[in-house]
């Protein structure tokens, strides 16, 4: 697979399955790794991180389920391609900007990938549509066996697998969700949410996860805790605050309706009239607009697919812009970009309805 394919082809976790109404994007589970006979990221030679590649593309050969996957190394990409890459969600910043030997193995439809040479030597990853969390931790649970049964991993009797960061420590596990929460953001009540769920020992992040910022609405929620508990346990806790975050979203919904339906409604109709003929869009306007339309989704103002809103809020990301231009774009030429894409595909799924 190359990487102009790539960005003409959504991933499958943006389907809109099982979504909740729109308010669940996607959910993801992920596992930390390390060879037991290489030390830790931090203080491995750029020849260690070669033989650990080595190593895991080996092991993917024999795995069923990376049989056809795709494996790229960040040194071989520019600046841009990394970051198409964490628009998708196949890498993490950290992965695209730190330096020496590393690099992304990925399957077709980008719901099982293998971060190397991170944090931790290995980062595998599943993410699958909606709340999907028993079905994503199924398929992690099968690649972590095919992957690292054929790899000797640094585990310890007590704490379970070792991590370059000790807070990763035990199960090596992070559960997340990525979810829409507008109505709690509009009737002030999403302090209060976070608040509750520090206290429960689940973290709030932005839509990239760890350090950078919510936009759209759009929150990651994640477990904060990895030792001390079992896997399953974790991904039966995420469901359960998934289930109590849609419902606390679904009653602010309905609040907003009883006590402000027509400035709703207007909200929700005016972004969608701006996004339609707006000539220039910033990337956070963007982002800002689409949330009150995912809003109107999810309320039954409005008839737009899910996976039609998650396929653009993609493919409007500035460097999948860049990557599509076929050259370099500054600020301006995407904000005009974007917008012309935005009119052009607003104006075909209106036709096909």
């Amino acid at each position: 697979m190359s990487l102009e394919g790539l960005i003409t082809t959504p991933p499958s976790w943006m389907s809109g399955e099982d979504d909740a109404d729109g308010i669940v994007i996607s959910c993801r589970v992920r596992l930390a790794r390390n060879l037991a006979r290489y030390p830790f990221s931090p203080r491995m030679s750029e020849d260690d991180q070669r033989k650990v590649i080595d190593e895991v593309l080996a092991a993917a050969k024999d795995s069923r389920r990376m049989t056809t996957a795709s494996y790229f190394s960040m040194n071989a990409l520019d600046a841009n391609e990394r970051r198409v890459l964490v628009e998708r969600h196949l890498i993490s910043p950290s992965l695209a900007e730190d330096k020496g030997e590393r690099g992304i193995l990925f399957n077709q439809d980008e719901s099982l990938s293998v971060m190397i040479n991170e944090e931790d030597h290995l980062r595998l990853q599943a993410i699958y549509p909606g709340t999907q969390a028993q079905q994503t931790w199924a398929a992690i649970a099968a690649l972590d066996e095919e992957i690292t049964g054929a790899v000797d991993c640094a585990h310890d009797k007590q704490l379970g697998f070792l991590t370059a960061c000790p807070t990763n420590t035990g199960t090596g596990l992070r559960a997340s969700i990525l979810i829409h929460l507008p109505a709690l953001v509009l009737t002030e009540d999403m302090e209060r949410v976070l608040q509750g769920l520090n206290q429960l020992s689940f973290t709030v992040r932005g839509v990239y996860g760890e350090g950078s910022n919510a936009s759209g609405n759009l929150f990651q929620v994640s477990n904060q805790a990895t030792l001390g508990s079992t896997e399953e346990k974790i991904v039966e806790g995420l469901l359960r605050i998934t289930s109590q975050l849609v419902d606390y979203e679904k009653d602010a919904q309905q609040s907003l309706l009883r006590e402000a339906r027509s400035q709703v409604e207007d909200k929700v109709w005016r972004a969608y009239g701006l996004l339609a003929h707006a000539r220039v869009l910033s990337s956070q306007e963007f982002m800002n607009l689409l949330s009150a339309v995912r809003l109107g989704l999810t309320m039954g103002i409005l008839k737009v697919p899910a996976a039609f809103i998650n396929h653009l809020m993609i493919a409007t990301q500035p460097a999948h812009m860049q990557a599509e231009a076929g050259g370099s774009l500054d600020p301006e030429e995407r904000d005009l970009r974007r917008a012309q894409l935005v009119r052009q595909k607003l104006t075909e799924v209106s036709d096909g309805q």
